[in-house]
């Protein structure tokens, strides 16, 4: 099964890709790579000439997350990629990654593959060895035995992340990709698990295929992406008829940044 890794990048998260780049060229040195930079232009000097590299600029609300992953897809499956794993530029790939989407894929060439995510400490730059003695899934989705899958329940649907998924090129066209109506942070892959479980495409949890996320800082709730949540929140509101990132809104309110007016939040 021929596989393409895609992963969307910005100058600020250099250091993260070069770092995840070392990693490929361990554990997959031959597979096929799709990197799509976001910024207002591709960084100087970052080109890998093993890589297929593309450029989706900004819109007028912030990075295009979601439209850059879409564009990788296109040109992975244009040159004949039969599996899909996008990465995401944070993300370390454990030496299992692909051997177990590419089984998963085998067996559910329907679905949406979601694999675990550890989260690594900021002191941590691991070695292709190590990575497996680092393993600690994310106690929020579900971690299987390598080499087991188990379709996601209806309402497990919330869980998916955009981190580490994989996909077969005719479930991405049966998918139709990722929304664009989102822009900056927030929302867009929410969207894109509820489209596939709207569309009846199955969510699988996928055992063994272990991504390691790169630290780098973060803010509880998301001070600095206020007005991209709400606008993208807004978004997913008027498409599924609920506001997303319940939690960070929730947050937001008790804060008095934002309120409830009627279906709608708004900054106070």
């Amino acid at each position: 099964m021929r596989t393409a890794v895609l992963t969307v990048a910005s100058a600020a998260r250099r250091a993260h890709l070069e770092r995840q780049r070392a990693v490929l060229a361990e554990v997959a040195p031959d597979i096929a790579r799709v990197e799509v930079f976001l910024d207002a232009a591709v960084p100087d000097g970052i080109r890998d000439a093993d890589v297929r590299t593309l450029h989706v600029p900004p819109g007028p609300h912030g990075l295009r997350v979601g439209a850059g992953r879409n564009a990788a897809a296109a040109a992975a499956i244009a040159e004949g990629a039969e599996l899909l794993v996008f990465l995401d530029v944070d993300c370390l790939p454990g030496p299992e990654v692909f051997a177990r989407y590419a089984d998963a894929a085998a067996a559910h060439p329907d679905a949406l593959l979601a694999g675990p995510v550890t989260y690594l400490a900021s002191v941590q730059r691991p070695a292709v060895a190590d990575l497996p003695h680092l393993k600690r899934p994310h106690r929020a989705r579900p971690a299987l035995p390598a080499g087991e899958t188990r379709v996601a329940e209806p309402d497990e649907y919330d869980l998916f992340w955009s981190l580490s998924f994989a996909v077969t090129p005719a479930t991405w066209e049966h998918l139709g990709g990722f929304h664009d109506a989102y822009e900056g942070y927030g929302a867009e892959d929410t969207d894109l698990a509820w489209a596939a479980r709207a569309l009846g495409i199955p969510l699988v949890w996928t055992g063994g295929a272990d991504a390691y996320h790169q630290w780098h800082p973060v803010e509880s709730p998301p001070w600095r992406h206020l007005d991209d949540i709400l606008r993208n929140g807004a978004a997913f509101h008027r498409r599924w008829g609920v506001w997303p990132m319940g939690g960070w809104l929730e947050a937001f309110a008790a804060a008095g940044a934002i309120e409830r007016r009627g279906d709608a939040w708004v900054r106070v």
